[in-house]
């Protein structure tokens, strides 16, 4: 298990969407350990395919407590299916956006539909936090970083940071 390198805003393949998986084989099995591996590594709660350079619709993620057992879950082409309701998640961060959080404007409740790694289709029904991580790593494999959904003022002052960063190297 490989621990994969994960891309950061403003990387370009983080805008593009990712391709639905045709054949759940030993290379997305590999991919699915890597991923994991990398998750846990940085350490965060969710990992999209689309994040390592890899274009394939998976996401990796586990929202258990850092001190408990560990609880992986693999979803593979997710959609969501159903939303309800909207909240302001406070306090939202992602691997791919580092030294940046904010507030960002999610769906209560959810519907995914998908595959586990064994080609079992899955239908998730779930609120709050897990709501929130599954929206944001569907996001990605669609092609939007969580700074896309804030205000314009916020996205702005975080792209110019990263520019002043850029230019510095």
């Amino acid at each position: 298990m490989a621990i994969l390198t994960i891309l950061t805003y403003p990387d370009k393949f983080l805008s593009q969407s990712a391709k639905p998986v045709e054949n759940i084989d030993g290379t997305i099995q590999d991919m699915i350990e890597d991923m994991s591996s990398t998750m846990y590594e940085a350490p965060g709660v969710g990992l999209a395919a689309i994040q390592v350079g890899f274009d394939q619709s998976i996401i990796v993620y586990d929202i258990s407590p850092r001190d408990e057992k560990r609880s992986l879950h693999v979803l593979i082409n997710p959609k969501i299916i159903s939303s309800e309701g909207t909240t302001i998640y406070e306090n939202e961060g992602c691997l791919s956006v580092p030294d940046f959080r904010a507030d960002v404007k999610r769906s209560t409740s959810v519907l995914i539909e998908g595959f586990d790694r064994k080609e079992k289709p899955l239908r998730i029904e779930t609120h709050g936090h897990l709501a929130v991580v599954l929206q944001h790593e569907i996001d990605h494999l669609n092609g939007i970083l969580f700074i896309d959904r804030i205000s314009s003022l916020k996205r702005g002052l975080y792209k110019r940071r990263i520019k002043k960063i850029l230019r510095q190297k």
